[in-house]
């Protein structure tokens, strides 16, 4: 490895860290402090989580409709880590702070601070992705740099778990109100520092034609462009099922295992998904992308069900075995999409000779981490809403059955429905060679032609 890969790859690796420093815990988070801290009910807290997946229907074509229209000196995607730093970090400490309203009042300004963070993380996020297929044409090293930004995406859930809930309780000195209006300027701090790290030192170095895509020509890289629905949908599905899966966490330990202590233990085990993830280029070149994802996915599903048997035989050993099993196999599940988005931009250039890096990433990424957030956090809270969970006090049999449903068995559906348009893709990824070298020929070509003008 080079000196210039090496500081790809890390700055690369600091711009996941960034994003995830805020967006780590509202995602872990939100949810509980919405019911058990803020005080809404968790059919309102449920509504809004839905409410800002609903916008970011459009604001993700949107987003993706500015990237494909952005020509600056500093490239596409890198100039927005710099232009969106700063309001990102400054929403995502108003996200949990606690001004002294109520009724409608208290449930709009929940809902409008959670849903300005939401299309600004879509607006600083998505280059992270979309900047991947700038950064190098080979697809190996496209699969390396996504393993350095899964291991800063599980290195920044590590510090966030381990540190958030303890800091909350100290700084706040038992007033968790207090405590998270004054941790997550810290974190907010960080992440500005991180963005600015990756605009410093990334660069796009793969040609495109200089050219501002109107929203025809972006929408024309979707037409037939197979790979992509194919990430897209089943990246829909895990997004739902993992959100989900970690949004209940805390209910789940504090209510069903009578753990509550283990809250931030289980979701820190996060980490242990680098296990998987720091093999993914080894499994990437013994066998298929296409094996590899539905086997994160599969195994993802099967976790749900050590999680099952360790409720029903009382052991929190077995309940963690399944949290460890499952986050294992959810990391090969979460690493594939983000590699292969890259070549799902190349076929669509291929096929319809537009490369709309930006609008198709926006899309099959952003949104669909987004919609899946925002379900995944939006279908706990109505399942606890319609199964009568009252915060703060000891749960009967139907609204423990409710947080056992939101935490085991919905997921377990959606990694088992992620898995379904995954057994497609193997026919797309072994045209990748042909289309790499059509693709290089193209450029050639049309470099010369330019030359000649």
């Amino acid at each position: 490895m080079t000196s210039a890969q090496r500081k790809m790859r890390l700055s690369y690796m600091a711009s996941e860290i960034a994003g995830q420093l805020i967006f780590c815990v509202i995602s872990f988070y939100i949810l509980k402090f919405y019911t058990d801290v803020y005080g809404l009910s968790a059919a309102a807290a449920g509504t809004i989580l839905l409410l800002a997946r609903c916008i970011d229907a459009f604001d993700a074509p949107l987003w993706g409709i500015l990237f494909e229209k952005t020509h600056s000196r500093w490239g596409k995607s890198r100039p927005w880590f710099l232009w969106l730093c700063v309001p990102f970090a400054i929403f995502g400490v108003l996200t949990f702070v606690t001004p002294g309203l109520s009724g409608t009042a208290k449930i709009a300004y929940a809902g409008a601070t959670y849903v300005v963070t939401s299309i600004l993380y879509t607006g600083i996020n998505t280059p992270v992705t979309s900047i991947l297929a700038a950064l190098t044409p080979d697809a190996h090293e496209r699969v390396v740099l996504t393993s350095f930004r899964m291991f800063g995406s599980k290195f920044a859930v590590l510090f966030v778990n381990l540190s958030v809930l303890p800091l909350v309780s100290f700084l706040g000195h038992g007033d968790d109100r207090k405590g998270f209006m004054v941790v997550m300027p810290f974190y907010a701090i960080g992440t500005v520092v991180l963005y600015l790290l990756a605009f410093r030192n990334l660069r796009e170095v793969v040609y495109e034609r200089r050219q501002r895509l109107s929203v025809r020509e972006s929408v024309q890289a979707l037409r037939n462009n197979a790979p992509w629905a194919i990430i897209f949908l089943s990246s829909l599905f895990f997004w739902i099922a993992f959100i989900a899966r970690i949004s209940s966490a805390p209910y789940f330990f504090e209510y069903v295992m009578h753990r509550a202590d283990l809250t931030s233990t289980a979701n820190s085990l996060d980490f242990v998904s680098l296990g998987s993830i720091l093999f993914l280029p080894w499994l990437c070149q013994r066998m298929s992308k296409r094996n590899v994802w539905a086997f994160g996915l599969a195994g993802s599903a099967i976790a749900q069900l050590i999680v099952f048997v360790g409720v029903h035989a009382h052991s929190v050993s077995v309940v963690l075995d399944g949290w460890v099993v499952g986050f294992l196999a959810s990391g090969l599940a979460m690493a594939i999409p983000f590699s292969i988005l890259s070549d799902s931009v190349d076929y669509g250039e291929w096929k319809s000779g537009v490369r709309a890096a930006g609008f198709l990433t926006a899309i099959g990424a952003a949104f669909c981490l987004k919609a899946g957030s925002g379900l995944g956090g939006a279908l706990p809270a109505w399942i606890l809403a319609s199964m009568g969970y009252v915060p703060n006090v000891a749960q009967g049999a139907r609204s423990i059955f409710g947080i056992e449903l939101a935490c085991i068995w919905l997921p377990a559906l959606a990694y088992a429905l992620a898995i379904v348009p995954v057994v497609f893709y193997l026919r797309y990824e072994l045209m990748e060679p042909m289309i790499q070298r059509d693709l290089e020929e193209r450029r050639r070509t049309a470099a010369l032609v330019s030359e000649s003008l």
